[in-house]
């Protein structure tokens, strides 16, 4: 690189070298023996005779107030390790040393020790390789100029699709041609058969014409897949959600060709007309009484959700340690995120940031496909969606992305979907490891699985944020488990904060200050309600479903405490926080067996002496087909 920093080594020019301190008495603060730095203007220097002192050029990483000559984070004062005072007129170093002075820019020298019996030049030597060996290990660790990752957020895809937008040819502008150098999986048999996939060859759109930081992170987000803990091709939505870009992009590739039925390849199957009864235990509702092969796919389901929600069931019943469906997971950091990392340690690429992308690419893809001309360009349409709504509607948000897709993947059409997808693939894929030697029966069973699992216990489900993505505390202590399933639900709002959070950001600061006012005011080991909501139509996890709260005096382990952020003397939550405090979090706790089909719902203030949860809002619940006067036991 050029301008890289160097440093010089020159011997000083005084007289003949005496032996230096002994270090063992300078460690122990012998004055006698321990020679003494004089300092001047904060900086250690020789007493006596000056030498020459050289420009040294800055530390090629952060400045630091204190300038002297050192490592990054050292947190020194130019003081070599292991230097104490001693007598003045002389230098402290090691046994046998000898001084040399390390040109410096601007500033004075710093004495530095050669071995005795080392000549100048042969240690001047030495000091120079090592020198350059550290400045070329920090210019190699330090990214050049343009080339420094960007964050995995979706305004960095936004600004990344915006770009190839803008060098789209004129007739694919704002279209799919935009999306194909950012869009992995090229060779996927499924996504080729489905969606035209010709204009690749033809588009002359390439991602190398793009600036550094955008090229790599369309190679860092392209491809989806699960490596261990850790998962890739995912971004950080603002509404704290994880994305997988992947079936995102699947999806608005779908929408801009039009959504449609493609014939699927029956003609050379004998067993095109064949049907197959619906056993009672694999919940014949899904289907009629004898389900037929379906003859066509449905292009956005098939390269969103289908395929992947087939493939993934295959490998057996998915593990649930929580309600809900995938595993979810951690940034490393939330402003700048690069690593995200999944919390069970066996999960399935089904996880819940896959899932995720493919139902924003599926919401996103119908409406595209519903949108007449001219439709928006990909990056606009993306900022709206993540940001305050599609054409301002709220309601075609990220946040409402589980609301907005029950209806376009509901269970039977989806199980029919499933199914095609899985024989299609074993069609295109005889050798597929997963779906070689399987039956369509087989397929059939896997496929009505698969989509009662995804609509009773994803769609079903309400989002809950993990503990790691608000930023709480770890627990003070040992948590103690509860004896599930619990009997009660205690509803609580949380006075102070008063004011309803609408946002992440917005929550997630609301949820570290009521931790540590837990714990540090109230000397609690934790945050003490079960689950935290929000009016951005998120759960947020405090205790969680597994160990004991300190919501409810007297009765905290007969029952779950929930808290809606706010105060609700004189006003009601918003709609979202009362939905998915009345119906969605406590139906997805009596599938998953955390709480008693009969449970009764109470307020707080029933069982402690309290205003809690408010007027307004405990008149509200008085309503609900759960709430009860007595304790459940």
């Amino acid at each position: 690189m050029c301008g890289a920093p160097s440093f010089r080594l020159e011997v000083p020019p005084w007289g003949p070298q005496r032996k230096g301190p002994d270090v063992g008495a300078c460690a122990l603060g012998n004055s006698r023996v321990c020679p003494r730095l004089v300092k001047l203007r904060g900086r250690p220097r020789m007493k006596q005779p000056p030498a020459q002192v050289e420009p040294r050029p800055a530390w090629p990483g952060p400045q630091r107030r204190d300038k002297g000559l050192r490592g990054p984070g050292s947190g020194q004062r130019d003081r070599p390790s292991g230097l104490r005072s001693g007598e003045p007129g002389r230098a402290v170093g090691p046994v046998g040393a000898r001084p040399l002075v390390v040109s410096s820019a601007s500033e004075a020298e710093v004495p530095v020790y050669r071995p005795v019996g080392t000549s100048p030049r042969s240690w001047k030597r030495t000091m120079e390789v090592r020198g350059s060996f550290w400045i070329l290990l920090v210019l190699l660790l330090r990214p050049e100029p343009g080339t420094a990752s960007l964050p995995l957020l979706t305004d960095s895809l936004i600004q990344a699709l915006a770009a190839l937008e803008e060098k789209a040819p004129v007739p694919e502008a704002g279209g799919s041609a935009s999306v194909q150098p950012l869009w992995g999986n090229p060779q996927d048999p499924i996504h080729v058969f489905l969606l035209d996939r010709k204009s690749r060859a033809d588009t002359k759109l390439e991602g190398a014409e793009l600036n550094p930081e955008l090229r790599t992170l369309i190679s860092e987000v392209a491809h989806h897949s699960v490596h261990g803990q850790q998962e890739l091709g995912v971004v950080l939505a603002p509404d704290g959600s994880t994305v997988a870009v992947e079936p995102l992009l699947a999806g608005l590739v779908a929408g801009k060709q039009g959504r449609r039925a493609v014939p699927l390849p029956w003609d050379t199957w004998d067993s095109r007309d064949t049907t197959f009864p619906v056993a009672e235990d694999t919940h014949s509702s899904l289907l009629n009484a004898s389900a037929r092969p379906p003859s066509s796919l449905d292009s956005l389901l098939g390269v969103t959700l289908a395929r992947n929600l087939g493939l993934a069931f295959l490998q057996g019943p998915q593990n649930r340690s929580r309600p809900g469906l995938g595993s979810d997971g951690c940034w490393d950091q939330l402003s700048a995120p690069r690593n995200f990392t999944l919390l069970d340690p066996e999960a399935s690429p089904l996880t819940v940031a896959f899932l995720n992308g493919a139902l924003d690419g599926l919401i996103l893809g119908d409406y595209l496909n519903r949108t007449s001309e001219p439709q928006p360009a990909l990056s606009h349409l993306l900022s709206q969606y993540y940001g305050k709504g599609v054409a301002g509607n709220l309601a075609l948000h990220s946040s409402s992305r589980r609301q907005n897709a029950a209806p376009l993947a509901a269970t039977p059409v989806l199980a029919q979907q499933v199914w095609g997808a899985l024989l299609l693939l074993q069609r295109l894929e005889p050798e597929h490891p997963q779906l070689k030697g399987l039956g369509q029966e087989e397929l059939l069973e896997v496929a009505m699985r698969a989509a009662r699992e995804f609509t009773e216990f994803f769609l079903g489900c309400p989002a809950i944020h993990p503990r790691c993505r608000w930023g709480a505390a770890p627990y003070r202590g040992k948590p103690k488990p509860l004896q599930l399933p619990l009997a009660n639900l205690f509803v609580h709002h949380t006075y102070n904060p008063g004011a309803p959070c609408t946002g992440f950001r917005h929550c997630a600061r609301d949820l570290r200050s009521m931790q540590l006012f837990h714990q540090v005011t109230r000397g609690w080991d934790d945050i003490g309600y079960s689950f935290v909501v929000g009016s951005d139509g998120y759960v947020y996890e405090g205790r969680g479903w597994h160990w004991l709260g300190a919501h409810t005096r007297g009765h905290n382990s007969r029952g779950f405490g929930v808290s809606i952020i706010g105060d609700y003397s004189h006003k009601l939550p918003s709609e979202r926080a009362l939905r998915v405090l009345s119906q969605d979090l406590p139906r997805c706790a009596v599938r998953a067996g955390l709480l008693r089909p009969d449970y009764a719902l109470l307020g707080h203030r029933q069982l402690v002496p309290t205003e809690c949860p408010g007027e307004a809002l405990f008149q509200q619940i008085r309503s609900w087909p759960h709430f009860s006067e007595t304790l459940r036991r």
